[in-house]
């Protein structure tokens, strides 16, 4: 019996693989030689690092440079390491991430299954919004949070991220409606099924690949960001991300460079568990729907 032989696009010679393979180890190398620097260095006393040890692995195992970028180090006047300013993030980014996300899915279903006049024309005018830079925005929206009195506030940042955000998630969840069946949202309507049990029911089931991608992109935009939380928060809001920039750029006392590695790293963190956890549907959740038929 004939072995049926696995259908691929591209058939290439033992040779040619090989090449393909060791060209992308070399590549993987080069950009984790950082997060190798970043994490041993993390792991060692301070005056190993000032010794010239940087590249090497560490003789003294420590993890005092954590729990002190955890807890102890000084970044505002109380020497409170990044906890805090962790905890800030998290409730900034988790309610950014899910309203814009939902935001976005409403608006992908009116724009594509609830076509009304203009509606090219307002999907281009959010569009649009995915192009302007973050330094357009700082007057005007620092404004706009002062007269809602969310000035310096967590709240105030996740407005700002939800209104940044909204174009990107509108862009996604709009491209993958546009391919799913309009029929069976006009046989829902003519049953009886009103606008908000279409979507629950029907639209909303089948959107969990392009749901990752809008979650996996807001959340490290947002978490990532620096700009947004060095403009618009205090002390009490302030993010991870300004807070490490605090830390590094203490003028106070000598420069810690393993607990700035070890903050570095845990700032990271997040993001670099969300891409190991669901990093693999991001591109399936970008090409699901791209092909009709």
């Amino acid at each position: 019996m004939a072995v049926a032989e696995q259908d691929t696009a591209v058939r290439t010679g033992r040779i040619t693989r090989t090449f393909i393979y060791l060209l992308l180890l070399l590549f993987a190398l080069f950009y984790l030689l950082p997060f190798f620097v970043m994490l041993s260095n993390s792991l060692k006393p301070l005056d190993e690092i000032t010794g010239g040890n940087m590249m090497a692995l560490p003789r003294e195992w420590t993890i005092e440079p954590w729990l002190a970028a955890w807890s102890t180090a000084q970044i505002g006047v109380e020497p409170t390491g990044l906890k805090p300013y962790f905890l800030n993030s998290i409730l900034m980014v988790v309610p950014a991430v899910a309203i814009s996300t939902i935001l976005g899915a409403l608006n992908g279903y009116v724009l594509t299954k609830w076509r009304f006049r203009g509606d090219t024309l307002l999907f281009g005018l959010m569009l649009f919004a995915c192009f302007i830079p973050f330094q357009i925005v700082l007057i005007p929206m620092a404004r706009m949070l002062g007269l809602m009195g969310l000035a310096g506030s967590t709240p105030g940042l996740v407005l700002v991220h939800v209104v940044y955000g909204i174009g990107f998630t509108t862009l996604y969840f709009r491209n993958y409606y546009a391919a799913f069946p309009t029929e069976l949202v006009r046989a829902a309507m003519i049953d009886g099924a009103g606008f908000f049990r279409i979507f629950w029911r029907i639209l909303l089931p089948v959107s969990g690949p392009i749901a990752v991608v809008s979650v996996i992109w807001q959340f490290t935009n947002i978490w990532n960001d620096f700009l947004f939380g060095a403009s618009f928060a205090d002390l009490d809001s302030m993010p991870m991300t300004v807070a490490l920039n605090n830390l590094v750029n203490s003028s106070t006392g000598v420069k810690e460079y393993n607990v700035h590695f070890a903050g570095a790293i845990l700032a990271a963190l997040p993001t670099l568990l969300v891409y190991i956890v669901a990093g693999r549907y991001f591109v399936r959740g970008l090409m699901a729907g791209s092909v009709k038929g």
